[in-house]
């Protein structure tokens, strides 16, 4: 993990108020991706804990990292597609995760993912980040499902889904090829109906 000290000045509106904030909780912040983001993703997406159940292949280069976190700051969360949320610390500004959403053409369905960096694990960050994202979806966007799918050994990964509110809907054996090996996926699903109203 690449620690940042400072978030830039050009990276505020007048009052403090920070441009590139698009969502945020009492601990986090979720925002666009910036170019010195590239030393802390490519840090967590190198780590092999990290990406044992995720598409990429370990160690990811600086260069590699350059090019994709250009790519993540281009994207238009309200444009059909996948769009990656950074994620990080209001007390220790710096890169500790993503959560990328997967609009659907029709703009009434996505899918989720998330990644967060191992030291960041086990301390209810990645679940504060998923539901404020899902919270954004269904309460400001109207959307009507979101879905996500993971490798069936990633414990860790379908116990949040469920934490947050999603139902299994299925378990695929051994569809995916990754890694030089078949692997099975596990199907979840939550609906507009199922996700928790503010009180009036």
């Amino acid at each position: 993990m690449v620690r940042r000290f400072a978030w830039a000045w050009r990276g505020r509106r007048p009052g403090g108020v920070r441009s590139d904030v698009l969502l945020s909780t009492p601990r986090l912040v979720l925002r666009r991706f910036r170019p010195d983001d590239a030393p802390a993703l490519a840090a967590y997406r190198s780590d092999p804990q990290v990406a044992r159940y995720q598409s990429w292949a370990a160690p990811v280069s600086l260069a590699v990292a350059s090019v994709l976190v250009d790519a993540l700051a281009a994207g238009d969360p309200d444009v059909p597609g996948w769009f990656q949320y950074a994620v990080e610390l209001r007390s220790a500004p710096g890169l500790i995760g993503d959560v990328g959403v997967n609009l659907h053409d029709n703009r009434m369905q996505a899918e989720i993912g998330f990644t967060l960096a191992a030291a960041y694990q086990g301390r209810g960050y990645a679940t504060e980040a998923v539901r404020r994202v899902l919270d954004h979806l269904f309460t400001d966007r109207g959307l009507h499902r979101v879905s996500a799918e993971c490798d069936a050994r990633n414990v860790r990964s379908a116990r949040l889904l469920e934490r947050v509110g999603f139902r299994r809907e299925g378990h695929r054996v051994a569809n995916t090829w990754t890694k030089g090996e078949w692997t099975d996926d596990l199907l979840f699903g939550l609906l507009a109906e199922h996700w928790p109203r503010p009180a009036p």
